[in-house]
């Protein structure tokens, strides 16, 4: 009897149902995708299947003999996106997208990190390739091997309808649990929840396609709209701080992966931030100040800090827009007379900084080559922080004044790698060897900022410099909740947590001002006008998106880069709005007079970077214009 042709089609179907299965299986096991009705299950059980279908239709096109080769092929690279979105998330709880990808010149220095996020489980996400061979192997055996086939055209218009179909209930499900799916791009999960991983990858492709063709496609005009919303949100600086800086150096310090939930806490009885802890004393303390950094984390806080305007939503601006025209802090106060440095014992071209730092002014770049590194001084990512600081002071000397000196650490980075003699505290005992391992590298790094201060008054620097402090980005991530929950006295970690644990310290010593703590809702993207400020610098002449921290008129309000928006009494996140002050649920109508004006700064920053707007930028009108604006 004649087999029909779907059923010698069975290693195509076969393929197809084992990724199908394993794509479903990593999503529950592997990544953090909530579901919260049977319809987002349903959605989140077919979308691999939408993408499937299509993907491995090619292979009815080929020759016979080419079939199956290409079959393991394309099996091969669907299986390797899932591999890499795996271990990706498992640190950075996000899913990869294309200008990460492009982000190679990274990948030589990720070294143990890398090693560290793969676990010999993961091999597992490719075995369906090794049941593929022996299932095709019994086939042969047994002569049962489609051979000969002749795919007719009513077949394929069967499997086209077929995948068709699919993808059409795909999004029809999707569209209806989740309006304007696709034009919300602040949320990686909620796409990948609702048209999977893979689809997901197309739309990024897309997105990566379309932001390439803003550049070109730009012009001044776009400016305009842009110019009136930061004009009517525009605050007046401190009267009383500012031009407190004039003349005096400033040294930023970027404290890597520091979060404000070890500050003024305890190991064994041990304070995890002494150093930091007595500086808070006498000097201005912000603790209610978050990072917003996206995928470019360090990078992209140094954006911010620089620029003050968002990063992107995907990928490091750092990367994808490195020779855009800026109108950064560098470039500023080049024109008052300032020096600018950045002191980083890392490779040159790590983030693209050799390339981004001559697009922001910076006079020049302190980079791994500048340091004697070998074994005996290095740890993990590199030279260890005590040793950084301390050869750093030479080169501080050495800079005209004044100077902006910015410099950033590097022990305090994921694996969170200490030798025992470096280690001043225990580690945390949970399920998280992450978390455990944290707090001797940060209790590390408070050390190391604290002999870095000392030789600062040693040298006779110390009265001459405002110090700024600050937290770059988190260093633990959601995945490791459980544990956090343990640590902080939790039953568990909510969403509105999550958001207040992505506050990070912020510390600005002023000599001769005596210690406050600033509780205003604030973020990075306030660092630019405030420093600005303190130096004496007018910032009417500028675009930013950040207010002078000082400022009685400073707005509670921050914008993550998810999207997710904090002001003084509510936090918004995940499509909730919580109350600020008891963490629980509330209607969301509370939030809605703030929903807009999130939406529209992430948007009006993301047209200025695309579009390299900032190159028919003409300050002096801008300037004319802001004068006399009476603002809310």
């Amino acid at each position: 009897m004649k087999k029909p042709t779907w059923f010698k089609m069975w290693p195509l179907f076969l393929t197809i149902f084992m990724l199908w299965i394993k794509t479903y299986i990593v999503y529950k096991t592997s990544f953090d995708i909530k579901i919260e009705n049977w319809k987002q299950e349903l959605i989140l059980f077919i979308n691999p299947l939408s993408f499937l279908l299509f993907f491995f239709g090619v292979t009815l096109s080929v020759k016979e003999k080419r079939r199956i080769p290409l079959m393991y092929t394309l099996t091969f690279i669907a299986s390797f996106i899932l591999f890499a979105n795996v271990v990706y998330y498992r640190f950075f709880n996000d899913f990869l997208t294309i200008p990460v990808l492009f982000q190679t010149s990274n990948m030589g220095d990720l070294g143990n990190s890398i090693t560290e996020l793969i676990t010999f489980g993961d091999l597992l996400i490719f075995s369906d390739l090794l049941i593929l061979w022996i299932a095709l192997k019994i086939a042969r055996r047994k002569e049962v091997i489609p051979t000969g086939i002749t795919i007719l055209k009513r077949d394929k218009m069967a499997y086209i309808l077929l995948a068709v179909t699919i993808t059409i209930v795909n999004l029809g499900l999707a569209e209806s649990e989740r309006p304007e799916l696709l034009t919300r791009t602040f949320d990686r999960e909620i796409l990948v929840k609702n048209i999977g991983t893979y689809n997901f990858h197309i739309y990024d492709a897309v997105l990566q396609s379309k932001s390439s063709a803003q550049r070109a496609l730009a012009d001044g005009s776009e400016l305009i709209e842009i110019e009136n919303y930061l004009k009517a949100n525009h605050r007046n600086p401190s009267e009383e701080l500012f031009g407190v800086a004039t003349g005096k150096n400033v040294i930023v310090v970027s404290m890597e992966s520091l979060q404000n939930f070890v500050i003024g806490e305890t190991i064994d009885g041990q304070e995890i931030t002494p150093f930091l802890n007595d500086f808070i004393g006498e000097s201005y303390y912000f603790d209610n100040f978050y990072h917003q950094t996206g995928q470019g984390k360090t990078s992209d806080s140094e954006f911010l800090l620089d620029n003050s305007l968002y990063p992107l939503g995907r990928g490091a601006v750092f990367f994808t827009h490195g020779t855009n025209e800026y109108k950064s802090t560098p470039e500023i106060i080049k024109e008052h007379g300032y020096y600018s440095s950045v002191l980083h014992a890392n490779n040159k071209s790590f983030w693209n900084r050799d390339i981004m730092y001559q697009s922001l002014g910076y006079d020049h770049f302190f980079e791994v080559n500048d340091y004697i590194v070998n074994d005996e001084n290095s740890v993990g990512w590199g030279l260890k922080d005590k040793d950084f600081f301390q050869q750093s002071v030479s080169h501080l000397k050495a800079l005209p004044e004044p100077y902006y000196a910015k410099f950033i650490t590097l022990t305090n980075h994921f694996p969170f790698e200490l030798g025992e003699e470096d280690k001043m505290i225990n580690e945390y005992t949970s399920n998280s060897r992450t978390l455990n391992r944290y707090f001797p590298t940060v209790r590390y790094m408070d050390d190391a900022i604290k002999d870095f201060v000392q030789r600062l008054k040693d040298e006779g620097m110390y009265d001459n410099s405002i110090i700024i402090l600050y937290g770059d980005h988190y260093g633990i991530s959601e995945n490791h909740n459980k544990a956090m929950a343990q640590f902080l006295g939790k039953d568990e970690i909510t969403p509105f947590d999550s958001v207040q644990l992505q506050r990070v310290p912020l510390i600005i010593h002023i000599p001769g001002h005596e210690g406050k703590t600033i509780s205003t809702t604030s973020a990075q993207i306030d660092l630019k006008p405030t420093i600005l400020h303190l130096m004496g610098i007018d910032t009417h002449n500028d675009v930013h998106f950040g207010a002078d921290l000082f400022s009685k008129d400073k707005l509670p309000f921050t914008v993550l880069r998810d999207g997710s928006f904090i002001t003084d009494k509510y936090v918004y996140t995940n499509n909730e709005c919580y109350d600020k002050s008891t963490g629980e649920v509330i209607d969301g109508s509370a939030c809605e007079p703030y929903m807009d004006k999130a939406k529209r700064e992430l948007e009006y920053s993301d047209k200025i970077v695309y579009g390299d707007l900032l190159r028919f930028y003409n300050g002096n009108n801008f300037q004319n214009d802001i004068k006399g604006v009476n603002n809310p």
